[in-house]
């Protein structure tokens, strides 16, 4: 008889109570019991960044979590960024900037970079290059990637100073 554990988390604004093992890292959970596949694993071991996701607002590697540690957290994944149908900036420009080829490293890249966008809405380039660090691709050589990040720091700065003028 295995050992299990009630888990309560919030995934994508959606509460969750998951029964697992204690021992069970939160990207199989995410991937196993919710079906969110969008979180890839890569490597297990926290360097290539695949499986990145955030928890209360941080982006984390969720092949060094368990899912125990995340009780009664936030957790949000790739599938959780759009909102009300609409892609999230980051999601509308690594599709428009071609940042992507086999699209395995995509769904960390862009969790990533969603961290560094909530942390600094108008990053430099060497400020992209240097969040994206933790995030291997071994299909591109990054700068697709990199001015994706930059367009989307663009557009989403557009998006607040258009609602602003709106509000005022």
């Amino acid at each position: 008889m295995r050992a299990t554990a009630s888990v309560r988390l919030r995934v994508n604004r959606i509460d969750h109570q998951l029964v697992v093992e204690p021992r069970l890292l939160l990207v199989h959970a995410l991937r196993e019991h919710l079906g969110l596949t969008g979180t890839h694993v890569g490597c297990d071991t926290s360097t290539c960044g695949a499986c990145t996701v955030h928890t209360d607002g941080r982006a984390v590697k969720s092949c060094t979590v368990l899912a125990v540690q995340v009780e009664d957290s936030e957790v949000t994944t790739i599938e959780g960024l759009a909102r009300d149908g609409q892609l999230h900036p980051l999601q509308e420009a690594f599709w428009n900037d071609h940042a992507v080829q086999c699209g395995y490293c995509t769904p960390g890249m862009i969790m990533a970079a969603a961290a560094l966008l909530d942390e600094n809405p108008d990053p430099s380039e060497s400020e992209v290059r240097e969040a994206l660090e933790g995030n291997l691709c071994r299909c591109t050589g990054y700068h697709n990637i990199v001015r994706a990040v930059l367009d989307a720091a663009t557009q989403k700065s557009g998006t607040v100073a258009a609602e602003s003028e709106v509000r005022a």
